[in-house]
């Protein structure tokens, strides 16, 4: 019995080896095909991303992420922020290589935009958005004011119509991997953008129009925001990235950390508290509206993924709708001689160097 066991171990063993070589050899081809493959974008050399950032100066910097540390800087006219491969990080340069491939090629109102890179030494230049990160200002980083509901059911509705466009990418869907309110972007007006394309993943067309999963070696993304199933499976999917929005869309509400929120949520709503789970910082919520909202994030976080609901059918009609409830609120209190938001909160962009922390940019 030994002897089997042992015999079937080794034989599990060569199985996994010679799967791993395989495995191996498809990714050096699809990175020798990128390779090859000249991707349309603006190319800055070393030296004009030096002058722009006065030499990566530590007043320039404006965030840090698993990448690499983030830069404000001028180039060609125009506010942007540079994003620098820390030469440590093993994964760095697919990640550069695939989202220049990603965001060269796509665009969208709610996608971030890639200006240009520089592949020599693997910094990415992005617009500049002057609010920084949603996670920022979600938690007051910098005692920022807090955002309106309304503004806020908005961005959950701009992220929800960029996520549809990348899981809708012909010929094959993309599968971002790593929604969360750090990679979600706003700019001077809070409009919002989805950025870190760097883990995204095109699943083939044949598994996606079928079973809509594609098994990968090794689950990628942010702990909290991980879809279970993909994680305990391998199988990746674009119900994987619903997984992620839905824990994102009830930190929106609440402006409480990942960690187990979905059953805080749940548990509040089984006791009739729901009302004292939403940000306090928002004084009118339209509760109702809102529960209505939880809900629907809650159904996302459902841990099998034939459970989760359907994006473009039931998720996005939903937010639209109380997007367009929040812009009707916004406009009556306009007519009653009540500033609207943007004016409001919008900020004018800092001068390059300024320690200004209003508008930070974070990219993890």
């Amino acid at each position: 019995m030994a002897q089997r066991l042992a015999g079937m171990e080794t034989h599990k063993r060569k199985i996994a080896e010679r799967k791993a070589k395989q495995e191996a050899g498809e990714r050096r081809r699809a990175m020798d095909a990128l390779a090859q493959n000249h991707i349309r974008y603006r190319r800055y050399t070393i030296e004009e991303i030096e002058l722009a950032t006065d030499y990566f100066k530590i007043s320039n910097k404006v965030g840090e992420g698993g990448y690499g540390p983030v830069y404000r800087a001028w180039l060609d006219h125009t506010a942007v922020a540079i994003k620098v491969l820390r030469p440590d990080i093993s994964q760095g340069q697919r990640q550069f290589q695939q989202e220049v491939e990603v965001l060269s090629c796509i665009r969208h109102p709610h996608m971030v935009l890639l200006v240009g890179a520089c592949p020599e030494y693997g910094c990415l230049i992005y617009e500049y958005m002057e609010n920084g990160s949603l996670e920022d200002r979600l938690f007051l980083k910098s005692n920022t004011p807090p955002i309106p509901w309304g503004v806020r059911f908005k961005i959950a509705a701009e992220i929800a119509t960029a996520l549809l466009f990348l899981h809708q990418t012909k010929p094959e869907p993309l599968v971002h991997r790593d929604l969360k309110p750090a990679n979600i972007l706003l700019d001077r007006n809070y409009v919002s953008k989805i950025a870190d394309v760097g883990l995204a993943r095109l699943v083939p067309p044949s598994v996606a129009d079928a079973v809509t999963q594609y098994r990968m070696t090794a689950a990628a993304g942010t702990f909290c925001y991980i879809d279970p199933e993909y994680q305990q499976t391998g199988m990746l999917g674009v119900k994987s990235d619903i997984y992620s929005l839905g824990v994102m869309l009830l930190q929106i509400i609440t402006a409480k950390p990942a960690m187990g929120l979905s059953h805080q949520v749940e548990e509040a709503i089984e006791k009739g508290a729901f009302a004292e789970i939403l940000d306090p910082a928002v004084t009118d919520w339209p509760v109702e509206e809102a529960l209505s909202y939880a809900k629907m994030a809650l159904k996302c976080c459902e841990l099998r993924r034939r459970d989760r609901p359907d994006l473009s059918t039931v998720i996005l009609p939903e937010l639209n709708r109380l997007r367009d409830l929040g812009t009707k609120n916004e406009a009556s209190e306009v007519a009653d001689g009540q500033d609207p938001y943007v004016s409001q909160f919008s900020t004018s962009l800092p001068p390059v160097g300024s320690t200004s922390s209003v508008s930070q940019v974070s990219h993890s």
